[in-house]
């Protein structure tokens, strides 16, 4: 074999070497681009158009398309019913958050205790709700909050208790609260109880040789070394609670006590879908896209400094 023939094929495997990796990311890089980056550009572009009507809006030509700039945005930023709308959400993460994220860091707690028994069962039982949908999970616990169909209303009627109407007023948002708690807890728990299961056993070894309890190791070790999980728990509940939308659409047929406006989401598919006007749908969707993405960003820098601080101590 000649030497430039040698040369040739050297080249050609070092190009396809180099090569490969490109290879394998440009599924991936398509699939972003036409499901991903594709429709938030279309989005983008939405936003900034309207529809201008001319005379009665009948005929060919009386409706066309034009630039509106920010009016749609500054139209979304003063809509009151959106405001509304984000005042039940924050009310409703204030009741979600906490209570799903203390039960899941306590349910792995538990399970990562020497003690515990059939933990493989248990772990399975209290991930299951999160495996089922959220659409089946809203209606399930729907028909066991109705008046005529539910078992909880027969057995307080038959103890001559009150029965609160658990899908309007106040009970409304813990009627809420208690299917997203219930579908998200085993999510939360199996995170921090991986978490749990990653640290060195000689770390509690040399605990318990101290004189430490299980309580003791528990809120002293175990939780100070999880924190990165909590952290990124806590982050996936604040998103997951500012896109809350198919439980109480769901659950909207059930009750006059939910509006179509309730979440901002839900206001988002009211102007799109039923309004018919997915320009102002767009750019409603664009701020809360921003608002979502800047608490984020702000609560990552304030839990990362923290760390930071105290890992400098």
């Amino acid at each position: 074999m000649s030497t430039a023939l040698r040369k040739v094929r050297g080249r050609g495997q070092v190009y396809g070497v180099k090569s490969a990796p490109y290879a394998f990311l440009l599924p991936a890089v398509v699939l972003f681009a036409l499901f991903f980056a594709l429709p938030i550009g279309y989005a983008l572009w939405l936003s900034l158009h309207k529809v201008e009507v001319v005379g009665l809006g009948l005929g060919k030509g009386a409706r066309e398309q034009v630039w509106a700039g920010l009016g749609n945005y500054a139209a979304a930023l003063t809509d009151p019913e959106l405001g509304v709308g984000t005042l039940r959400v924050l009310g409703y993460g204030a009741i979600v958050i906490p209570v799903m994220l203390g039960l899941a860091l306590l349910f792995a707690l538990l399970l990562d205790n020497e003690q515990a028994r059939a933990r493989s069962f248990s772990r399975l039982a209290i991930f299951l709700p999160y495996a089922i949908p959220g659409v089946v999970a809203a209606l399930l616990w729907g028909f066991l909050y109705l008046p005529d169909v539910s078992p909880f209303h027969f057995l307080l009627e038959r103890l001559g208790l009150p029965q609160p109407d658990l899908l309007d007023g106040g009970p409304l948002f813990l009627s809420l609260a208690n299917i997203a708690v219930w579908g998200g807890a085993g999510f939360n728990m199996i995170v921090i109880y991986t978490a749990l299961r990653s640290i060195p056993a000689e770390v509690y070894e040399a605990a318990k040789l101290d004189g430490a309890t299980p309580v003791q190791i528990a809120l002293r070790i175990k939780v100070p070394m999880v924190a990165p999980s909590l952290v990124l728990t806590f982050f996936f509940s604040v998103i997951a609670t500012l896109q809350v939308f198919s439980e109480p659409t769901t659950l909207r047929p059930l009750t006059n006590g939910i509006p179509t406006t309730w979440s901002p989401l839900m206001k988002v598919y009211d102007d799109a879908f039923v309004g018919g006007d997915v320009y102002a749908a767009s750019a409603t969707a664009v701020v809360l896209a921003a608002a979502t993405f800047v608490l984020s960003f702000a609560l990552l820098r304030i839990s990362s400094s923290r760390m930071t601080h105290r890992g400098s101590r």
